[in-house]
């Protein structure tokens, strides 16, 4: 029997494996980094117990911290989640050795699924299909033959996109060994790699296995996890489109009998990749619980958790072949913190909104709540967000609706490029590869239309006047906006991108606001200026370039962050959020974020240099590849920079000359600090 269990991990997996424990009877112990003391999912363990430092080595990789956590707080087993050491053998045999239970499969087994070259040779002995692979040691490349290209340069011990690299032309090979083994290293303490061979316009297949100490072994169908960026998954279902009840029993039987080679015990997932022709092969077995484990569970009724921790205590799994069955279609999409139109960069920030939408009914695995700060020591997902529905259709709708229908301020999101992949009709249609994102032009940003930022900017300007008149501490019976000589308008300035929105308004006597609403376009060199007023839609300026007439707006309520009001002819319900100079302003359509623009601002103090690379992201300055005085071409290597285990290079924009490098390897830089300056060629 366990007892208390401690959770070897964070954010929204420590979390979903608290939830089925307390359901079971089960007691808890969280343990966290510093950064994550004041997470959510340390609130709701039963005990928590801090871990010493910020790093992932530090603190949740640190097998002798998380064991002498264990034995302060009376934990009598251990549950390692997924990512960390979820996949380490060392970690599982300290773990026993320790006496306490292990919730997953045993450390001979990861040992031997955990080496995925040496995984590839003992599956194919028992004829699962597997791709030729070539290892590399030391500081030989392999000799590939007649293999051709494209190639993946792959971690041995790891997973996650993390230590992995495409290769298409020959030259291109010894840099990517490199940087894989860099990432391989940071990520899982290992940094072997191999290469295979990449196919191309390939699916991502995997099969979810289960297996008791008393005979039982089972698979709970297919996942498609194609859609994908940096190699990590983003939107993944169940069942998957491209496979029918055929191709599900071949590639079922193939899952079950690597289980059965290696003598698997508990949850675990046989990864494939499946080409265009119906043929299928070994990827990797990943011997923990999946990111995309709720799809499984929301057609099937298994709530997987509750299977490991039966199996950890030595009893049958609850289910059996026979009375598993697909339920109608779910479909999960990652919620990350990171800006898609900057190649999916990481992003880091406070989350000062956090509202799920509460239809479409959705299960949304969070990590954060307002308040959460994310930074750039570990992965920057936010939540989980399953949608289940009778059809695919349905279930892809309701996950977009209730994406864009969710309240998500603070931090950049890849929110809206969910929701346009979501609804896009190659999507819709199933015709989804590992290369869809690159190649179904899918938007990775949302533009708002000219009505709808009009919209919003006199939602943030009227919404700011109400809370500025309800906080006023003298004259408060009289109404807003009563003067007793004639005043010129008020007005407000608001950024989005490259937009720049004018609201000016005044308060009439009869309680409504004549409100006028103009934009200035690019000046010549395409920085956002203070060019000739035009109007973003309605009355145009007067002929002395003050605002037009406008038009009579009425405010029906205001309060709690929520602005009714009437313009047009249109009913606008919006929720505006001000933090600083950011406003956040959410209609039926989404968010739109802007900045506020002070009357009288003051001297930017930030460091623009013309010429000058910067710090993308907050982060460790891994190489510097350039020296003051070299002449560079565009494109040329200058730095990398890692930052939440993953390498950032930082590349010439053109072709020029060093003039001056101002970090050096294993710097701790800021997002925005001046790294390098490039005088442009003549």
């Amino acid at each position: 029997m366990i007892t208390t269990l401690l959770v070897a991990n964070r954010g929204e997996i420590a979390r979903r494996v608290i939830r089925t424990a307390a359901a079971m009877g089960i007691g808890t112990v969280a343990v966290y980094a510093e950064g994550d003391a004041g997470a959510p999912f340390v609130a709701e363990a039963d005990r928590a117990a801090a871990l010493p430092g910020r790093t992932a080595a530090q603190t949740y990789l640190n097998i002798e911290a998380l064991l002498a956590a264990a034995a302060a707080t009376g934990a009598d087993a251990v549950h390692p989640g997924y990512g960390f050491g979820s996949e380490r053998a060392d970690f599982a045999r300290a773990v026993t050795a320790a006496g306490l239970t292990w919730v997953g499969p045993p450390a001979e087994v990861i040992e031997v699924m955990g080496d995925k070259l040496a995984a590839k040779r003992l599956l194919a002995d028992v004829g699962v299909p597997v791709l030729e692979s070539w290892e590399v040691t030391g500081d030989t490349l392999p000799g590939l033959g007649a293999a051709g290209l494209p190639l993946i340069v792959k971690a041995a011990a790891g997973g996650g996109g993390k230590g992995m690299r495409v290769v298409g032309e020959p030259g291109e090979l010894a840099d990517a060994v490199a940087a894989a083994r860099r990432e391989a290293a940071a990520a899982f303490g290992d940094g072997t790699v191999f290469c295979e061979r990449y196919i191309t316009q390939a699916r991502h297949v995997e099969i979810q296995i289960l297996a008791d100490s008393h005979g039982g072994l089972v698979h709970c169908f297919e996942r498609e996890c194609s859609v994908q960026r940096r190699h990590q998954k983003v939107i993944e279902e169940c069942p998957s489109p491209a496979v029918d009840a055929g191709l599900r029993d071949r590639m079922a039987a193939a899952a079950l009998a690597a289980a059965k080679a290696v003598g698997y015990l508990g949850a675990g997932t046989v990864e494939f990749v499946l080409e265009p022709s119906g043929d299928f092969w070994f990827l990797e077995v990943n011997t923990r619980l999946q990111v995309e484990h709720p799809v499984t569970e929301a057609v099937t009724g298994v709530d997987l958790v509750r299977e490991q921790l039966l199996v950890a205590q030595g009893r049958p799994l609850s289910v059996t072949q026979d009375r598993l069955a697909i339920d109608g279609h779910a479909i999960e999409a990652r919620l990350y913190a990171e800006d898609p139109a900057a190649g999916f960069l990481p992003a880091t920030g406070t989350v000062l909104d956090w509202c799920p939408a509460a239809a479409p009914p959705c299960r949304w695995d969070a990590g954060v709540a307002p308040g959460s700060v994310v930074g750039a020591e570990f992965d920057p997902m936010l939540a989980k967000v399953i949608a289940h529905a009778p059809t695919r259709a349905e279930a892809a709708g309701a996950l977009a609706l209730a994406l864009r229908r969710s309240r998500i301020r603070g931090v950049v999101t890849n929110r809206d490029f969910l929701v346009a992949a979501l609804r896009h009709p190659d999507f819709l249609a199933g015709r989804t590869t590992t290369s869809f994102i690159a190649e179904s032009g899918v938007a990775l940003a949302r533009r708002p239309s000219p009505a709808e930022l009009r919209t919003a900017a006199i939602g943030a300007a009227l919404a700011a006047q109400a809370a500025r008149r309800a906080a006023a501490p003298v004259l408060a019976t009289l109404p807003s906006g009563w003067r007793n000589s004639v005043m010129p308008p008020e007005r407000a300035e608001f950024r989005h991108g490259e937009d720049t929105v004018v609201v000016s308004y005044a308060r009439q006597r009869d309680g409504r606001f004549t409100v006028t609403v103009t934009g200035a376009g690019p000046v010549p060199d395409g920085h956002p200026g203070s060019g000739e007023p035009v109007p973003v839609t309605g009355a145009g300026p007067a002929p002395d370039g003050n605002p037009g007439p406008g038009e009579p707006v009425t405010v029906h309520d205001t309060g709690g962050g929520w602005i009714d009001f009437d313009a047009g002819g249109h009913r606008h319900r919006l929720h505006v959020l001000a933090a600083g100079d950011r406003v956040w302003v959410q209609g039926p359509d989404g968010d739109v974020a802007l900045t506020a623009v002070p009357r009288f601002p003051e001297a930017d103090g930030a460091e623009a240099v013309a010429g000058g690379l910067v710090a993308p992201m907050p982060g460790t300055v891994l190489g510097v590849h350039v020296a003051a005085g070299d002449t560079v071409a565009a494109g040329q290597l200058v730095m990398i920079v890692e930052a939440m285990k993953m390498e950032h290079r930082i590349t010439a924009p053109r072709a020029g000359t060093v003039r001056e490098v101002r970090a050096r390897p294993g710097d701790q830089v800021n997002g925005g600090d001046l790294l390098a300056v490039l005088d442009e060629s003549p």
